[in-house]
């Protein structure tokens, strides 16, 4: 069918990441080799919001006092880097051109937002290119349970075959597929969001 719904991840799509650079980064201020699962687990409960800020905060300078809170802030925060303005555009021109409805859904953090806020001046502007903006962390669910899907599907009766999901994570590519949406599991390094017209026909 007609794609009419377009469902965007935001890290690696618009604003770019540095997922290895922050790993490594955050490996070595900790000193450690590997994150084990109780910090994985942390991490997950800080994307759902079931944990504040504060708390989550709290639990790093607990597993590891001798780091100051604006190193592990900062460690946090490591893996966002530019957001190329020219996406924005493509994002804009694709609004005004096309009969969609847009949507956002971003495995994010408070940390993470507020960063974005303070060093990407269009964000608001970008924000309000979507019809819906959903973030993991204000839902208390996040990619890739099926749960976030179906949510975001009802909540504007949308059907999956009508629906394109973009992403960079191929488990959260696989859940959307489960439901019948259609994806596309765009590769950072070799890809970028302003290929989709080549890539679709909307």
């Amino acid at each position: 069918g007609m794609i009419k719904t377009i469902i965007f991840d935001f890290g690696d799509i618009f604003i770019n990441l540095d997922k290895h650079g922050a790993r490594e980064h955050a490996l070595d201020l900790f000193g450690i080799r590997e994150f084990d699962d109780d910090l994985l687990l942390k991490n997950a409960d800080y994307e759902k919001g079931t944990i504040s800020t504060g708390d989550f905060i709290g639990y790093y300078r607990s597993r590891f006092p001798e780091i100051r809170e604006p190193d592990l802030k900062a460690a946090w925060n490591f893996i966002i880097k530019d957001f190329p303005a020219y996406r924005l555009k493509f994002l804009k021109d694709l609004r005004i051109n096309k009969e969609l409805r847009f949507i956002l859904l971003s495995n994010t953090n408070e940390m993470h937002i507020d960063h974005v806020k303070e060093t990407v001046p269009f964000y608001d502007d970008f924000k309000d290119q979507f019809d819906r903006f959903y973030l993991s962390h204000k839902m208390g669910m996040r990619k890739p349970e099926l749960e976030i899907y179906q949510w975001v599907l009802n909540q504007d009766k949308i059907n999956a075959d009508e629906c394109l999901f973009i992403d960079d994570t191929l488990e959260n590519i696989q859940a959307a597929r489960e439901l019948g949406i259609n994806t596309w599991n765009l590769n950072p390094e070799l890809e970028d969001i302003i290929e989709l017209t080549q890539k679709f026909v909307l």
